[in-house]
């Protein structure tokens, strides 16, 4: 059996012990560096190496390795040195080639509500790898793997946006011929039954002479819904482009040193109370009340939206006029720093331009109204915080009394600003114009 050769004693400075000592306790170096530096101060200390591989929980053949690499090389010797690897595919060390086009392309498809999640998921992985991402940091905040990301960006080098698109899956040959498809959806976009309002798969079925299942596939192909239908309202107001400017200026780049409150009131809350108790949801059983109520007044909540930091200035009036909207536009002074300016979102509602207000207004410069176009509150973000409150607490609450209805929403507004979740602005003026201006041209007298 052959001896094994004793190593040279370890003779470590003042320095040197202060630094080994700090490398095997910051919180920053990695566990197996800090083995290594506690292996050196141990054996600089005169333990054996049998001894500090049973202290430190390692191998001899460890304690040994380390003390000889320090002995030759020092505390650097310590450190994992980078590993070469298998050079990379060549896209991948560039950033991907991008036109203005497509990256509009990429944030709609990234942004759309009713996009495939899929699609929306590619589209976020080029754009965040032309924002200079590896392919490490996308996989982990889009929770998907790092091939994942490594192939979409493949497709998207060698073949652009089409590249996003799923391919062609095998299967067998279809069974319906173009013409017959090219019937159905001719027949239900532009015919109604006799019967009916609109077409339903087992009535184009038996009109056609398909199977419905065949009628619902290419339906659902197209992305034709006769059974579902929308509202719209198109804005009448003669300045709606101005407005709309104005108004998505102020989301999209906030003036300097001022506040940007949306304001609106949410009338005539009814304070209900339902016939009989409550019946608790139960596993396999839903909450279930009765679809009767008994009213015991309404009220009118004042709600002030800060867009920078979602909170809530909301305050419940009984009555709902131009004294009660000053009330509001006081404490809504007093919320506010002296030094900052105010601007004010809100709709045409005549009680924000009583002669009271306007009187209110000119005493107090810092005060700057911005309207929204006439029949477009959706561009007024306070609308989707009362469609929170709505669904969160009023519609399922039981009240019986005003009081009580009036205490439960300055609870809840309460408790909303204790962590307060601003709703961001993403559409620019020009997408919303845009937008309208193709509905415009699919209906006859728009007026625009």
């Amino acid at each position: 059996m052959a001896s094994i050769k004793k190593l040279d004693p370890i003779n470590l400075t003042a320095k040197d012990i202060m630094e080994l000592e700090k490398l095997a306790t910051s919180p920053e170096i990695k566990p197996r560096v800090q083995k290594r530096c506690k292996i050196i101060l141990e054996r600089a200390s005169g333990s054996t190496t049998t001894q500090t591989a049973a202290h430190l929980n390692v191998t001899t053949a460890q304690v040994r390795r380390w003390h000889k690499r320090f002995l030759k090389d020092g505390i650097a010797c310590l450190f994992d040195t980078p590993h070469g690897g298998r050079p990379g595919h060549p896209m991948y060390q560039n950033l991907p080639e991008i036109t203005d086009a497509d990256r509009q392309e990429l944030k709609r498809l990234s942004t759309r509500r009713k996009v495939n999640r899929d699609l929306a998921t590619r589209a976020q992985i080029i754009l965040m790898a032309t924002a200079g991402m590896k392919n490490r940091d996308i996989a982990t905040q889009l929770q998907v793997t790092p091939t994942t990301v490594r192939k979409w960006r493949l497709r998207f080098h060698e073949q652009g946006l089409e590249g996003l698109l799923d391919e062609p899956r095998p299967g067998a040959p279809r069974s319906i011929p173009d013409d017959d498809i090219e019937r159905v959806i001719t027949k239900t976009l532009e015919t109604l039954p006799e019967n009916a309002t609109h077409w339903s798969t087992r009535l184009m079925a038996q009109n056609i002479g398909m199977s419905q299942t065949a009628i619902s596939r290419i339906w659902r192909a197209f992305g034709l819904q006769p059974h579902r239908v929308e509202t719209f309202k198109l804005s009448n107001d003669p300045y709606f482009i101005e407005k709309i400017r104005d108004l998505v200026g102020i989301y999209l780049n906030p003036p300097e040193r001022a506040a940007v409150f949306c304001v609106d009131e949410k009338s005539q809350i009814q304070a209900l109370d339902r016939t009989q108790p409550l019946l608790p949801m139960t596993p396999g059983v839903v909450e279930r009340q009765t679809h009767n109520y008994i009213r015991h007044g309404t009220t009118t909540l004042f709600a002030a939206l800060n867009y920078k930091t979602g909170e809530v200035i909301g305050k419940c009036y009984t009555q709902h006029r131009s004294v009660e909207f000053r009330k509001f536009l006081d404490l809504i002074d007093k919320s506010v720093p002296e030094e900052l300016d105010i601007h004010l979102i809100l709709d045409n509602y005549g009680t924000h331009k009583a002669a009271l207000i306007q009187r209110w207004l000119l005493k107090r410069p810092r005060f700057q109204m911005h309207f929204t176009p006439t029949y477009a509150s959706w561009t007024n973000l306070v609308e989707r915080w009362f469609a929170e409150i709505t669904q969160k607490q009023i519609r399922r609450g039981s009240y019986r009394s005003v009081k009580k209805l009036e205490e439960t929403i300055t609870k809840w507004i309460e408790n909303y600003n204790k962590d307060p979740k601003p709703y961001v602005w993403t559409r620019t003026a020009d997408e919303i114009l845009e937008s309208v201006s193709k509905v415009c041209k699919r209906i006859s007298d728009s007026g625009h």
